[in-house]
């Protein structure tokens, strides 16, 4: 493994909707590199020669994990990580952290330099906000089906509550990047 002392990933966790991606966005447009969980299902998806949809995207998210083992996305996305960081990136954002197991990994595997952060709103605001996406939007049952499918199959629930940080997103997403530019000051991530 790399040493990466003053090195961060910096990683966001959250139901669908919470705003995770407006985050991960803020800090590409900042120059960040950055990984991406959802990448590594739809490539999946389309080399299995698939439509990129909801369904398909859970069943491929399930199957890799029940091939590969819970933790097998993390592992895929240390290795970008890594590769970011030998690349002389100080820094690197990672969206889309799922499982407790994948949580674990990044601990124990990046230790202090892996920096967890929970982007939560509440329910009604999520669901409205993935009806709405011009990308893959979702009917208010098709989000109850993935957050369901997300707590209870992939064990989201744990990561979520043993985040490092959290940042609150009820609807003003100028108010929370202000709060994320204010939390990476004050644990001295320079970007």
């Amino acid at each position: 493994m790399v040493t990466m002392q003053q090195n961060k990933a910096i990683i966001f966790v959250g139901m669908p909707g919470a705003g995770k991606s407006v985050c991960v966005e803020h800090l590409k447009s900042k120059g960040l590199p950055s990984a991406y969980f959802g990448g590594i299902t739809i490539d999946e998806v389309k080399a299995r020669g698939m439509e990129v949809n909801e369904a398909n995207e859970r069943l491929v998210r399930e199957d890799i994990r029940v091939k590969e083992g819970k933790g097998a996305y993390a592992v895929r996305i240390i290795t970008q990580i890594e590769e970011h960081f030998e690349k002389g990136h100080n820094h690197v954002v990672v969206d889309g952290l799922y499982s407790w197991t994948e949580y674990k990994i990044f601990k124990e595997s990046l230790e202090e330099n892996a920096v967890i952060i929970a982007v939560i709103a509440p329910r009604a605001t999520r669901h409205k906000r993935l009806s709405t996406r011009p990308v893959r939007p979702l009917t208010d049952q098709e989000a109850t089906e993935r957050d369901y499918a997300e707590i209870e199959k992939l064990e989201k629930g744990g990561p979520i509550a043993n985040a490092d940080y959290y940042l609150s997103n009820n609807d003003n997403p100028e108010q929370l990047l202000k709060s994320l530019d204010e939390l990476l000051v004050r644990v001295s991530i320079e970007l």
